[in-house]
């Protein structure tokens, strides 16, 4: 598992665990979310409270639900699969959350490189978000 992800690959839970392992994971993400600049990049919602806010789209976020009935109901018939069908999907989820924050990142940076000011009101609602990411991870 030395090799980087590649595009084709299905990460799972042990790239993100392992420290080595998610820094190349991370690094691949971070890679691909600056490939994807030249695309519209849709900015973070900015919310009156950062915790009020989801995390995902909505349409995003109804496919990992949808996703995950699947994988549960799935586990009478195939336990072993769902198990790996579920550890597929936490890590694509922890994956997307860290190409958000990263695209969110890399913004910021872009702008910094341009000479351009960032408001303090904007670093202060990045800030927020990865306060409300942190109290949510920590949470559980």
């Amino acid at each position: 598992m030395n090799e980087l992800l590649r595009n084709d690959e299905i990460p799972t839970t042990e790239d993100f665990a392992n420290p080595e392992r998610a820094r190349e994971v991370l690094a691949a993400a971070i890679d691909e979310s600056k490939l994807q600049l030249g695309q519209a990049v849709p900015t973070p919602e900015k919310t009156t409270e950062a915790s009020a806010g989801p995390l995902f789209p909505d349409d995003e976020l109804h496919n990992f639900r949808a996703r995950w009935d699947q994988v549960q109901t799935s586990f009478v018939d195939e336990p072993r699969q769902a198990v790996e069908q579920a550890d597929t999907l936490v890590a694509n989820v922890v994956k997307r959350i860290a190409e958000q924050f990263s695209t969110e990142r890399v913004q910021l940076e872009k702008q910094w490189d341009r000479g351009d000011d960032v408001s303090t009101e904007d670093l202060r609602q990045t800030l927020r978000r990865y306060r409300s990411f942190f109290d949510r991870l920590l949470a559980f």
